[in-house]
């Protein structure tokens, strides 16, 4: 299952953090425990208890002493701000800033956009 480039502690949090994003772990919902998650998937659980270390020190989980680990209030919220931020820097800014190498205005980019949403788009525009 985790079979990326990076390591298994961080695909484990990216894994949480897109169950979060996708509704899937609510707000106050308990998730597992590393043990159970190092069973679960075969791993070890120091590399569980590492991804969660991380998520907790995010503000994505949270701790309840002898309870387990739980979804912190507004971690999606968080989480989407936080995704929102990196779209526009990573992805939107260097978009615009090779529209303008092309010549491509303002006016086009918003008419291509709102095209594309309303699936009016045509190739002749893109």
């Amino acid at each position: 299952m985790f079979d990326g480039p990076e390591p298994i502690y961080v695909q484990i949090a990216q894994m949480i953090r897109a169950q979060v994003l996708a509704g899937e772990l609510k707000e106050e919902e308990q998730v597992m425990s590393t043990t159970q998650f190092a069973t679960t998937f075969r791993i070890n659980p120091a590399t569980a208890q590492k991804a969660f270390a991380g998520l907790v020190e995010e503000g994505v989980l949270y701790k309840r002493r002898g309870l387990g680990m739980f979804v912190a209030p507004q971690a999606r919220e968080r989480l989407l701000e936080d995704h929102r931020k990196r779209y526009f820097e990573e992805v939107l800014a260097p978009a615009l800033q090779q529209a303008d190498i092309l010549g491509i205005s303002t006016d086009d980019v918003v008419a291509y956009v709102l095209g594309a949403r309303d699936g009016k788009r045509t190739t002749e525009e893109s």
